[in-house]
């Protein structure tokens, strides 16, 4: 994790990736995903959501991974959202985290 952001009630931990050119970060969200499981699940609630946002033009799989399709692989992911770094931004300028 590298960020944990807070709104009202609310706490989100927040995980950063960049990849500038293609290699093998892509090979790395899944366990990323499997990690932010485990954080919520030993969080005892205290976390409402995780975000892994992926940032930077070198992702070959990204549409992939932002349009949920890891889900079908991994089970209880519905608290993770992975999205893109300008939809982060988006969804934190306008408070809907």
């Amino acid at each position: 994790m590298d960020a944990i952001a807070i709104k009202d009630d609310k706490k989100f931990l927040i995980s950063l990736k960049w990849q500038q050119v293609s290699g093998t970060a892509e090979q790395k969200i899944p366990y990323e995903i499997i990690c932010l499981l485990k954080a919520l699940k030993d969080s005892n609630d205290s976390y409402s959501k995780a975000y892994l946002v992926l940032g930077g033009e070198g992702w070959t799989m990204r549409n992939f991974y932002v349009e949920g399709g890891l889900n079908e692989y991994l089970q209880g992911t519905e608290n993770v959202k992975i999205v893109t770094f300008e939809n982060f931004i988006f969804l934190a300028n306008k408070g809907i985290l």
